[in-house]
This record gives C-alpha cells, structure tokens and sequence, in this order.
C-alpha cells in the first residue's frame, strides 16, 4: 500500500509539472510569436504557390481580376509551349555556370580567407579593406569595364566569360575569413610541428573546420550565379548560350503588347526547382554556418 501511495503521489506530482510546464511554455508573448512567424511563413511562401498554381492557369485567367487563387481549370499548355524551346540546353547551361561558379568561389573564398586570418604579410588589412570597400561597389558600374576587357579577351558568349568574373567574389572571401579567424592557431602550430605541409594541412585541418561556412556560401553562390540575370544579358549573344532565366524572359513575349504570364510562371517555377534542391542539400551546413557565425559574431 505504502508503495501504491508513494507511485499516485509521483504520478501526480509529474502531471503537476507537465501541466507547469505546458502553462509556462504557452505565454502571451509565445503566442504572439508563433502567429507571427506562421504569417510570416505564408507572407514568404504565397508567391511561390502563385508562381506554381499560375504554371497551370491559361492566359485570360492568369491575368483575371478579381483573381482565381486555385486553377479551377488546369492546363498544360502553358508547360507545352514551354518545353517547345530548347528548355533542357538552357537548364543545361544554367547548371554548368552556377555549379562551376559555386566550387570555384567556395575553393578560392576558403584559401583567400585562410590567408587574410591566419598568415602574417605586409599589406594585409589593406587587402582585407580593398574587399570590405568591394563589396559596396554595385556589380552595374563595372559592367562596362569587364564587359569591353572580356570581350578584347574573346571570351563574350562563352563559358568562361561567364565563371571566371565572379569567381573572386568579395563577400564570400570576407565571410571565410571571418570564420577562419575562429580556428584556434595553437591547433594549426600543433600541425606544422608535426611535420604537416601548407596544402595538407588546409586539406585535411583547416577546410573541414570552415564546412559550415562553406555550406553557407555554396547555397549562396549557387543562388547568386543562377539568378544573375543581368550580367548573363549583356554577356550571352546567341541562344543556345542562354541560361533558364534568360531564356524564358526572351520566349514569353506573344506579340508586341502582349506578355504569356502563364508560359512566365511555368519557367519561373521550373526555374526555381534547382535553388529549392540546392538549399535542402545543403541544409545542414547552412544553419550550422549561420548559427556559429551568429554565436561567434
């Protein structure tokens, strides 16, 4: 009995502390932030159900007003009509130019920072401050410049043209950097004692401590290359050099006055497929970089 008395006792005293604990996680101010989040939630999400649900809408209705928030008549001929281009060289040439553009970024950021928060050189926080003022410089007023240097090169309507300018990306220097400077520089001194070369111990020390960073920085790129619109218009001159975006942006004029919205979204949508799979690829590493960089500041 004694026992059964001390178990209902417990038993009772647990649910006191569950139903404790249930009241102080649900406070106002708890609440107050979840119903913000969750508007916030579908603030974010609603263009991209408008983008997929107008892939599927025909003209009239996709420009109707007041406007049909579910395609109560589906189609696919917004997609037809689509797939009537060569859609797949263009996502073809979208993948080489952002995934060539994400390894290479992530390998010259990674050895770039490295340098600039653990090697000791004449000149290096005159470096480090030519980087800073770069990233305030907007991409439009040296368009010119690389565009007529490019194009003396020979490299207008190419690969290369394309990958190479972006390589020595700015922010992605100054974001490894700024992580390179987390690594403990006893751990590094423990490694060149030890017998350790500068390229095996990047390889095998430095660059799985900056995989977060990394992880943060190939889903920006990617983001950044694939959605570079502007730069791939000025430097692509024939179509089967074009990239998805572009490509749809030049296919979906019907006459003069009149634009497909429908054909639009369908690219849109197909177009947004790889930068979905990208980040869920690379998840982990993302909040992983953004939380240490956050805790570290």
């Amino acid at each position: 009995m004694t026992s059964n008395a001390h178990v209902q006792v417990h038993s009772q005293q647990l649910r006191r502390k569950s139903k404790n604990s249930l009241k102080r996680e649900w406070t106002p101010m708890k609440v107050l932030s979840t119903v913000l989040l969750l508007i916030s939630t579908l603030v974010f999400i609603f263009p991209f159900y408008w983008i997929v649900t107008g892939a599927f809408k025909i003209q009239t209705v996709a420009t109707a007003i007041p406007p049909e928030w579910f395609p109560l008549k589906p189609t696919l001929s917004n997609w037809l009509e689509l797939f009537k281009n060569p859609i797949w060289r263009w996502t073809l040439n979208s993948f080489i130019i952002s995934v060539v553009e994400m390894a290479a970024v992530c390998l010259v950021s990674s050895t770039a920072g490295y340098v600039l928060a653990k090697k000791l050189f004449p000149g290096r926080k005159i470096i480090f401050t030519m980087f800073i003022a770069a990233m305030a410089l907007p991409k439009q007023v040296i368009l010119v410049p690389l565009f007529t240097m490019l194009a003396n090169f020979g490299w207008v309507n190419t690969y290369h043209g394309l990958i190479l300018p972006a390589i020595g990306w700015p922010f992605g220097v100054f974001l490894m950097k700024q992580f390179a400077q987390t690594i403990p520089g006893e751990l590094i001194e423990a490694a060149k004692m030890d017998g350790c070369s500068e390229i095996r111990l990047f390889s095998t020390i430095v660059l799985p401590l900056l995989k977060p960073a990394l992880g943060a920085l190939a889903i920006f790129t990617f983001i950044a290359s694939w959605n570079d619109y502007f730069s791939q218009l000025i430097m692509v001159r024939s179509t089967s050099m074009m990239t998805l975006p572009l490509g749809v942006s030049m296919m979906t004029t019907q006459s003069e006055f009149l634009t497909n919205y429908g054909v639009l979204m369908a690219g849109a949508a197909l177009a947004s497929v790889p930068m979905i799979a990208i980040f869920l690829i690379f998840q982990k590493a993302f909040t992983q970089g953004i939380t240490m960089g956050a805790v570290k500041g």
